[in-house]
């Protein structure tokens, strides 16, 4: 029986969800599996990955085969390094400590990536919310300015139309004054 590392697909409908399991190559997708080695979430950014590092090495060790997808989440947390580690104790290459050292080194670089990346997101995020609200605040300053400039308008309008209406009234009993002693 060949051993597949690969994803199996829950969630709803355009929010996919995946169980990292060792399963029988043979079974359906999301069908029968042999262990569940861990959880894949895509819809956060980054990406959610919780693994069992020591249960996916152990399934390298007995020869289970990852798919692509699952080889890059096992090579991205670190299973796949610590793998190869193995290896390496196996021949004598390295020594236990030193093979931990050397992945202790590597996560903690890793985790350094993860957070840098956090970070940008998040003032990226924020100098784009920064970045509305002054938009906002000019097209609100605009506005403002607009409507007391019309008020401005309407008020001189108003006293401008006051101003010919009193000064005809003012002149027509003066015409009228020299319509009559014309008459006469």
């Amino acid at each position: 029986m060949s051993v597949k590392i690969r994803l199996q697909r829950h969630g709803k409908k355009g929010k996919p969800f995946y169980w990292v399991v060792a399963a029988d190559a043979r079974s359906k997708r999301d069908g029968k599996y042999l262990e569940k080695i861990g959880t894949y979430n895509p819809n956060t950014n980054p990406a959610t990955i919780d693994l069992n590092l020591d249960s996916a090495v152990k399934w390298l060790h007995n020869g289970a085969q990852p798919t692509d997808t699952a080889k890059a989440i096992l090579s991205y947390k670190g299973a796949l390094l610590k793998h190869h580690l193995d290896g390496g104790i196996r021949k004598g290459a390295l020594t236990q400590e030193q093979a931990d050292a050397k992945l202790a080194a590597w996560l903690e670089a890793k985790a350094g990536k993860v957070n840098a990346k956090k970070d940008g997101l998040s003032k990226a995020q924020a100098d784009v919310k920064a970045k509305a609200l002054k938009a906002e605040q000019e097209v609100n300053a605009k506005r403002l300015a607009a409507a007391a400039q019309a008020e401005a308008d309407a008020i001189a309008a108003a006293a401008a139309a006051e101003a010919p209406a009193e000064t005809e009234a003012e002149e027509a009993p003066a015409a009228e004054e020299n319509n009559e002693t014309t008459e006469a």
